[in-house]
């Protein structure tokens, strides 16, 4: 297939173009490579798909451009014909929406009704996108379900993402344009974000500076090792979005709809402290960490468990990377990658 992944740049973006490559699919990659965070990283990994690309023989476009552009965006449909949109790019960090919200508006709200609109003209097969287990905010019940309500979210990075699933749902209805949201849960692994925990603890221990380690280490998380991630999108991205002809409008379900729209948790079904996260870091480096045990920070949520049976039941998702060994792996990589 042909198919447009934008974030391309981007963490879960560059390992899901590795893997698309990796089984012979065309890709064209769309990415602005902003600096949130350190542009190196994100050129390594570009490079890494262009030597992929030239190793397999398998075509790689990279559109260095900013999806928010509407005649950009216009301009990637006009040239190239997709079988498949897998829709990645997005302004992440739950505690820098608080300080810049604006980001958060052209790159996840703008930049998405452009990319909605052109699957719209160009009657793309099927549009998957990237949402977040933080839209499930307030939502105490554990595990979360995708057929639970989520309508409460704690900060505005969730709202937009939130808003991305229900602006999807107009156009399944109005356009019949098939699209499936993923709610990711705690994405973690080789090549990840300088401004998540796992990077951040990692540079400090080495380096011998405390962490940073809110809610006193009592958080927990559905650490989602990223190839797990990969595997589970690409396989909903090849299973193109139906309506649910057992939808009843006086019992909505939030998950399905009468239109071809689906919403899938994706996580690890297995939460583990945060302070079980650090002492697994811990043995892979060899060293043990000095802890700044902190309060709850605004916009966190304590908890995130994943029911994943769902997308288990649809295409067969199995996550299969135990924490030590996902930690392990990206130890290994950072050690490699920084020649520490």
């Amino acid at each position: 297939m042909k198919i447009l992944t934008t974030g391309a740049a981007g963490f879960i973006g560059f390992h899901t173009v590795t893997r698309l490559l990796e089984r012979g699919d065309e890709v064209v990659g769309f990415d602005n490579v902003n600096d949130y965070y350190d542009i190196n990283i994100k050129e390594c990994r570009l490079e890494q798909l262009r030597s992929l690309s030239q190793k397999t023989g398998t075509p790689f476009h990279f559109i260095r451009n900013n999806l928010a552009d509407q005649a950009a965006v216009k301009e990637c449909f006009e040239k190239h014909t997709f079988d498949r949109v897998i829709h990645l790019a997005a302004q992440a960090g739950v505690r820098y929406s608080i300080e810049n919200p604006h980001s958060y508006v052209e790159s996840n709200i703008i930049a998405f009704t452009n990319v909605l609109e052109a699957c719209r003209y160009a009657k793309t097969p099927h549009l998957t996108y990237a949402s977040t287990s933080s839209v499930y905010g307030a939502n105490t019940h554990m595990p979360f379900s995708e057929h639970d309500g989520a309508n409460h979210p704690l900060q505005f990075y969730a709202a937009t993402k939130k808003a991305n699933e229900m602006m999807a749902h107009s156009y399944s209805h109005l356009f019949n344009l098939p699209t499936t949201g993923l709610r990711f849960f705690t994405v973690y692994g080789p090549w990840g974000r300088p401004d998540m925990a796992l990077f951040k603890f990692t540079k400090n221990i080495l380096t011998d500076e405390p962490i940073q380690v809110f809610n006193h280490g009592s958080h927990t998380r559905d650490f989602t090792y990223v190839d797990d991630i990969v595997e589970g999108l690409i396989r909903a991205s090849d299973q193109v979005a139906e309506a649910n002809a057992e939808w009843s409008s006086d019992d909505p379900d939030p998950a399905t709809s009468n239109a071809p729209y689906r919403l899938y948790n994706i996580g690890n079904n297995n939460p583990v402290k945060l302070s079980a996260y650090i002492e697994a870091l811990e043995k892979a480096l060899g060293k043990t960490a000095k802890q700044d045990l902190l309060p709850l920070q605004p916009g966190d949520v304590p908890d995130t468990y994943a029911d994943s049976k769902e997308l288990k039941k649809a295409v067969d998702y199995q996550p299969a990377t135990p924490v030590e060994e996902g930690v392990a792996n990206f130890v290994a990589w950072y050690r490699d990658y920084y020649q520490v």
